[in-house]
């Protein structure tokens, strides 16, 4: 066993005295050594549960003959960290997830991983360890949160509140609604309640096979989510006697189904961040191209909020991700999962129980997928919109572009009604390097939505938006600003066409001109300090996934 390094022979006699210190046995030192990588935290309420749920996991390894060891990792929530300096910490973390997992396992010569994981950046970050280390590894997604009720109406995090802000500020609810929306859009654990970041990634994982059938949908605080978490602990030591590992997994087959089941859930553009962030890790091409690629032939079976009006639960009831499988088998493609058994074996076992929340792909709600990559010369090296969450009329889209240099600028004046029909939004060096840290802008995409501007002002940024966003809201325009993209040449009235069907955003403008222009421009750099200054040198453009390099 890897383990052994650390612990076998007389020469290790200090060592074993060390790990006899924490309070283990004899018989324990010869099992396979498993570490629950937890990022449980009192401050994220997708995480809160997870105190229960390393419980189940600690009993599922010793079932399986193993020896379980907890560690600690942080998460941040991002819709706690949004709108303020905090959001600079939140793809940033990512990297330190995956540095600090590593570090812990090689320091610690583990045999195997449980990932306890759920929100955000938590969610890839982990998987980047995963293909980083490649030992045997399984994820528990600790589960989606249950919808609130308020009035006699289902509820959610960014409908009811991110958008609740803009209905307010618009005279369109008073300030009791408010205060009872910001109560009760959230009743308890678990991630948010759409088809957001978090569980957008925890379905992917799902599909690319690194958590067992059912994990992704399976409800936060339900038994079922404690009896997956349990199996996965048992399954990590059979997984580790076979040395099954990560990239035996996580194949270019594992990244194309994890993109078909992205395009056909309609699912989070940070995505588009973050597998080919894992791809990196993995040694497997994945790009943007991919998407690209995919996004004309998957169609949008599955409307979850914010583009739609279900919920995670009820894509749970539905079937969960292998019902969402069974839809898709003839765009799948077959490979091993952690579960010893076959992802279309998977699809080919379970069951739709509603064939309008996972609907047939002859019926789909939209003929192609839910992510759209636009290029043009604003964004050369691509951008990204979640043409899902888009109305029809504003498909297409010609406005005057109004400037803003950071997302509080943006925010200050869509707040304060300064916009106008036709206007369309530019918000810029917010990209990974400019940010730094490529902040996410769920704020102003949100106000603009609930001030009812969404079907005559559009939003263009080099930085991203929550899975949440609804709307003509174009992220990742790579290049970004900090980097001399076309983006920092543009100026106010400048005349800007957003085309999704054609896959197009450009400015009406020469190159020649463009080029002029840069010419003239000051690149605007922040002052950051600690690790955020060490970021904004080693990070790379959105296009290729934010890797540091």
């Amino acid at each position: 066993m890897r383990s052994d390094k650390a612990r076998k022979g007389f020469e290790r006699t200090p060592n074993r005295a060390l790990l006899y210190g924490t309070g283990i046995s004899k018989s324990e030192m010869k099992k396979p050594a498993i570490g629950i990588a937890s990022s449980f935290t009192d401050l994220v309420p997708g995480h809160t549960g997870m105190r229960d749920l390393e419980r189940h996991i600690e009993k599922g390894i010793y079932a399986g003959g193993g020896a379980s060891f907890i560690f600690g990792v942080g998460a941040i929530c991002d819709g706690i960290a949004m709108g303020h300096q905090g959001m600079y910490y939140s793809l940033p973390s990512r990297e330190l997830i995956a540095d600090m997992i590593e570090s812990v396992t090689l320091a610690h010569q583990l045999d195997g991983l449980v990932l306890l994981t759920n929100c955000d950046k938590i969610n890839p970050g982990m998987l980047m360890a995963a293909a980083r280390l490649n030992i045997p590894s399984i994820v528990v997604t600790a589960g989606p949160m249950m919808s609130g009720n308020y009035r006699g109406k289902r509820r959610s995090l960014v409908r009811d509140t991110f958008e609740a802000v803009g209905l307010y500020q618009a005279g369109k609810i008073n300030a009791c609604e408010l205060e009872g929306l910001e109560m009760e859009a959230c009743p308890g654990q678990g991630s948010c309640q759409g088809m957001y970041t978090a569980n957008t990634t925890a379905c992917v994982i799902e599909a690319m096979g690194m958590s067992l059938p059912g994990c992704a949908t399976a409800i936060a605080g339900m038994a079922k989510k404690k009896r997956i978490a349990y199996d996965s602990g048992e399954r990590i030591v059979e997984l580790v006697r076979k040395n099954i590992r990560p990239r035996d997994i996580m194949n270019e087959k594992a990244f194309h189904n994890a993109v078909v089941m992205d395009l056909a859930l309609g699912g989070s553009t940070n995505t588009v961040l973050h597998l080919p962030a894992i791809a990196h890790e993995a040694g497997v091409k994945a790009g943007i191209e991919l998407f690209d690629s995919l996004g004309k032939k998957t169609p949008h079976i599955c409307n979850i909020r914010p583009g739609g009006e279900y919920f995670m639960e009820d894509l749970e009831f539905a079937g969960g991700i292998p019902a969402v499988m069974k839809r898709l088998m003839p765009l799948l493609k077959d490979n091993i999962s952690v579960a010893g058994i076959k992802i279309k074996e998977i699809a080919r076992s379970s069951e739709i129980i509603d064939g309008d929340v996972i609907r047939p792909l002859n019926k789909a709600y939209h003929k192609e997928g839910g992510l759209a990559i636009l290029r043009g010369n604003i964004a050369p090296d691509g951008a990204v919109v979640k043409q899902s969450a888009v109305d029809k009329a504003m498909m297409k889209f010609t406005g005057n572009a109004r400037i803003f240099e950071s997302e509080e600028d943006a925010m200050s004046a869509i707040l304060g009604r300064k916009l106008k029909k036709g206007d369309v939004v530019v918000i810029r060096y917010e990209g990974p390097k400019g940010g730094p840290g490529m902040r996410e802008m769920l704020s102003p995409t949100a106000a603009i939505t609930g001030m009812g501007m969404s079907s005559s002002v559009a939003l263009i940024t080099d930085g991203r938006f929550s899975g949440g966003t609804r709307g003509p809201c174009i992220g990742h325009i790579s290049p970004e600003a900090a980097e001399g993209g076309p983006i920092a040449a543009l100026k106010n009235g400048d005349r800007i066409t957003i085309d999704i069907k054609n896959r197009k955003i450009s400015v009406a403008l020469s190159d020649k001109e463009i080029k002029e222009r840069l010419k003239k421009v000051t690149l605007k750099k922040k002052k950051v300090s600690g690790w955020l200054s060490r970021y904004a040198r080693l990070v790379t453009s959105a296009s290729t996934g934010a890797v540091l390099k």
